[in-house]
């Protein structure tokens, strides 16, 4: 498939768009303590920002899904790309007195998320096959730890160069209009399927179905490699949505302790600054080499290159997201018992558990296309992002924050703030290796739901011909290890 120069520059503006989706969101993060001081507010609630978001991210996800997969894509993203950067805005405005408004126009921003992040790589597979698509995929996923980390930058600094916090989350809404009047402008909508269609080296593919919405909720129940990869993903989530809400101010805490201060409060501002800087360097920095890494590792173990050729397989994409969230693990471990004793053993710790935790964002989406039928894929893609972030990054933040204000019993000491902290984040090691299982699971199904998605597709002869997957253009379903697979 020969790609426009249309479809570049529409991938680029929705990369931006989505980079800026990923700093808005931890923006409020980068300036936490700061929101906790001016609404007179505990961890719990400071955690309840960020749940309140994602619970209207989540229930909003199906139905964006829903239109997205029977609509003008491009117009149900500018419309709700619209919602989200009025609720950002909105919200920056909001008196102390009145912190129940704030969680409100959160909400809001969560709504307009909604409809972006679950139509966005529907469009991408639409316009992208065979390794351009992976590669795409893996530039696009960039924007999760490049924007976090940015988002902790952006928010503290701005914040102090201009004496409010305020516009710490302000700067993303002003950014997003100029990005928005882009997708306007350089979008298209692409005509769903064509890219499958043109992989599949067969003329009269017929793309098109007659099921009904929950005739499609059944047929997306009964591919396990999508459940299996949907439960995996959401006890990644709930780790790394928490790590990145938390760990900011968990540093803070302990950088207080060190310096004797009686409050994190009194914390000067500059070394606030310098928590948001290095947490921000080390999330994106790591967040780069783990998506990197991770996409060009399970691209060569699938070609067999180089030393790889001696474990050359197609399940590749599940084993190495599972490989990374069971190095992460350990990693984290560490840092956790040891962290107070080395601030930069904390760091270290933090970066490379961030680094192999990130080994899964350029695979999954891009894995579920090659099982999921192109005009399922968004109503699949929103129930993912429900699922992940209804039992992940939406209850994480809170149920750590809830759990951190039980252990301290109301002491506002850094030591205490942070080791209640801490020992509430115990758990995430546990739902690594759990995330880790159940990617493995998944690599034991992909194989045979592929071949399901390519008769259902119509394309040609499977076991004759090369088949251009998004994972790599030389798998063949004629192999031995396909052949055992449709056994499973």
């Amino acid at each position: 498939m020969v790609n426009s120069q249309k479809d570049y520059i529409s991938v680029t503006v929705l990369f931006i768009v989505n980079l800026l989706n990923y700093v808005d969101r931890y923006t409020v993060a980068g300036v936490l303590t700061q929101v906790q001081t001016y609404y007179n507010i505990s961890d719990s609630l400071g955690g309840l920002i960020q749940t309140v978001f994602l619970i209207s991210f989540m229930v909003f996800s199906p139905v964006c899904g829903y239109l997205g997969d029977r609509f003008n894509r491009k117009w149900i993203m500018i419309i709700g790309v619209g919602i989200w950067l009025g609720a950002v805005l909105g919200s920056s405005f909001v008196p102390a007195n009145h912190f129940w408004l704030f969680l409100v126009l959160r909400s809001f921003v969560g709504i307009g998320e909604a409809s972006y992040s679950n139509v966005a790589p529907s469009l991408i597979s639409d316009m992208f096959n065979g390794q351009k698509r992976s590669t795409v995929f893996m530039i696009f996923y960039f924007a999760i730890p490049v924007g976090s980390g940015l988002g902790f930058i952006v928010g503290s600094n701005v914040a102090t160069l201009t004496g409010h916090w305020q516009w710490g989350i302000r700067v993303s809404a002003i950014a997003g209009f100029i990005v928005t009047i882009a997708l306007v402008l350089f979008t298209y909508e692409p005509e769903r399927g064509a890219a499958d269609r043109a992989n599949g080296d067969s003329k009269d593919t017929v793309i098109t179905t007659n099921t009904t919405y929950l005739e499609d909720l059944v047929i997306l129940l009964k591919t396990p490699t999508l459940i299996a990869c949907t439960w995996g993903y959401t006890a990644l989530v709930f780790v790394s949505g928490t790590l990145s809400w938390w760990e900011p101010t968990v540093i803070q805490h302990l950088t207080a302790w060190h310096q004797g201060l009686n409050d994190t409060k009194e914390l000067a501002p500059t070394d606030k600054d310098r928590v948001a800087l290095y947490f921000g360097a080390l999330t994106t920095a790591g967040g780069l080499i783990g998506v990197i890494f991770g996409s060009m590792l399970s691209k060569w173990i699938v070609t067999g290159w180089g030393p790889f050729k001696r474990i050359q397989t197609e399940r590749a994409p599940p084993l190495v997201s599972g490989g990374g969230a069971l190095i992460a693990a350990p990693l984290l471990l560490i840092g956790m018992i040891f962290g107070e004793k080395s601030l930069v053993l904390l760091y270290i710790m933090i970066f490379f558990g961030l680094t192999f935790l990130c080994f899964n964002w350029g695979l999954n989406i891009d894995m579920l296309t090659t099982v999921i039928h192109p005009n399922r894929r968004s109503t699949a893609f929103s129930y993912f992002v429900l699922v992940s972030h209804l039992f992940g990054d939406a209850s994480g933040p809170y149920l750590i924050g809830l759990i951190s204000d039980l252990i301290r019993h109301g002491s506002t000491l850094p030591k205490d703030q942070y080791h209640s902290l801490v020992t509430a984040t115990y758990c995430c090691v546990v739902l690594l290796l759990i995330s880790a299982g159940l990617y493995f699971v998944s690599s034991l199904t992909l194989l045979n739901d592929r071949r399901k998605f390519r008769m259902e597709m119509g394309l040609d002869d499977m076991q004759s011909k090369p088949i251009r997957t998004s994972t790599d253009s030389l798998e063949r379903i004629g192999s031995n290890e396909d052949i055992a697979s449709s056994r499973l």
